[in-house]
């Protein structure tokens, strides 16, 4: 953690390129830029940048008073989902220059470029900049040296045309870029993919792992846990017979939602209640939103690369259970697990895609979305199993 004489020179140096200061939250998408060209650490400092809230250009103290809401307002810019792949940052209230300022120390990313909105912010001197063709190239050159998360990770077996080229460029490139930065974009079908992280530089130019789940025409070809396994037992036990089993849901990751979720709602069932009103009244068994909830994030938050094993929904005539393979992550232990405010991200670029995609809208929000939806249809609370290996969630039919 940076020192209260480390950020005072920071603060007072004008010149400096790790560290702005704004003297209030007027402009939120401002300081998002800020955040995001910190992330990139253009000119390669490996070193944290320092956003000072409540400071005048000058560096001295504006007065203005640092609430609870400033600094959580400043917090949720990590997981709000414009900044992609998540950013590492802490938020302070700091006393520095003879007052209170809110501080947000954003950490360098592993994983360049980062966006906001679509688009690469960097820091050009003492200003904000977005990059340029050449900049990003070496923001993806910088990526390939680094130690790399699985996910961004090549596989040697695979090709580039094991991604869906008609896929990448019609669905999610448009989604992922803003819409002036793509029709200014002359880059190449190899360099939008490296730029996107869904393939390695040249000259290797092989797919990764987040390629392969996003855009991948067989994914599970390379990744044996891309998959989801439904299964309907007419009973209470796994010993009970079974009433149908499709064959194992695969495909890149947008297909495995959308497939699971349409058996899920052709599974639900919607009872006619005829006691309170004249008028028909549908309580589904289960609102479909849990199903929603849960499934996007055992997709998200699985295990990739220890365990083979699919996720496994198993539909039982009482309960429903999700289980995802991978135990927490990160900062979130057994002990801590769904507490507001403890998340971790073992995938962070695949919570990037799903972003993207349209199936997450803000992170950090499932398990309490999940719940609220459960009590308001009738259900009891959803239970979570959370050990080492993996995660079973149990959502309880409606009574």
């Amino acid at each position: 953690m940076l020192g209260d004489d480390e950020l005072e020179v920071l603060l007072r140096d004008l010149e400096s390129d790790r560290c702005e200061r704004k003297e209030s939250l007027s402009d939120t998408d401002r300081i998002r830029e800020a955040i995001c060209a910190f992330a990139n650490d253009m000119p390669g400092h490996r070193l944290p940048g320092v956003i000072f809230v409540g400071a005048r250009d000058d560096g001295s103290c504006g007065g203005s008073n640092i609430t609870d809401r400033l600094l959580q307002t400043l917090a949720d810019m990590r997981s709000d989902g414009n900044i992609l792949p998540l950013p590492s940052l802490t938020v302070q209230k700091r006393n520095l220059a003879g007052g209170e300022l809110a501080v947000v120390i954003v950490q360098p990313s592993s994983a360049p470029p980062v966006r906001f909105k679509g688009r690469i912010w960097i820091r050009v001197g003492p200003r904000r900049a977005i990059a340029s063709a050449d900049e990003e190239r070496r923001l993806n050159e910088r990526r390939q040296s680094g130690d790399l998360p699985f996910e961004l990770r090549t596989v040697p077996s695979s090709r580039l045309t094991d991604l869906d080229r008609l896929r990448f460029e019609q669905e999610y490139l448009p989604a992922a870029v803003a819409p002036d930065v793509l029709e200014a974009n002359h880059r190449s079908y190899e360099e939008q993919l490296t730029g996107l992280r869904f393939a390695s530089p040249p000259p290797e130019s092989k797919p990764t792992i987040l390629g392969l789940l996003a855009v991948g025409k067989r994914p599970a070809d390379f990744i044996a846990g891309a998959s989801i396994q439904f299964l309907r037992i007419d009973g209470t036990e796994l010993s009970d017979p079974v009433i149908n089993g499709p064959p194992l849901i695969t495909g890149p990751i947008a297909d495995l939602i959308r497939r699971i979720e349409e058996v899920v709602s052709a599974t639900l069932r919607e009872p006619v209640d005829l006691t309170s009103s004249p008028k028909e009244k549908r309580s589904p068994d289960y609102p479909l939103t849990a199903f929603q909830q849960i499934t996007r994030n055992a997709v998200l938050h699985r295990d990739y690369e220890i365990s083979r094993a699919p996720i496994r929904v198993t539909w039982f005539n009482d309960r429903v259970e999700i289980q995802s393979p991978g135990g927490p992550y990160g900062q979130v232990s057994c002990e801590n697990f769904g507490q507001p405010g403890v998340t971790d991200y073992r995938n962070r670029n695949l919570a990037e895609v799903l972003r993207n995609l349209g199936y997450v809208q803000s992170f950090g929000v499932g398990i309490a979305t999940t719940q609220r939806v459960l009590r308001e249809n009738g259900n009891p609370p959803a239970e979570f199993t959370v050990n080492p290996g993996h995660v079973l969630v149990t959502i309880r039919r409606r009574t």
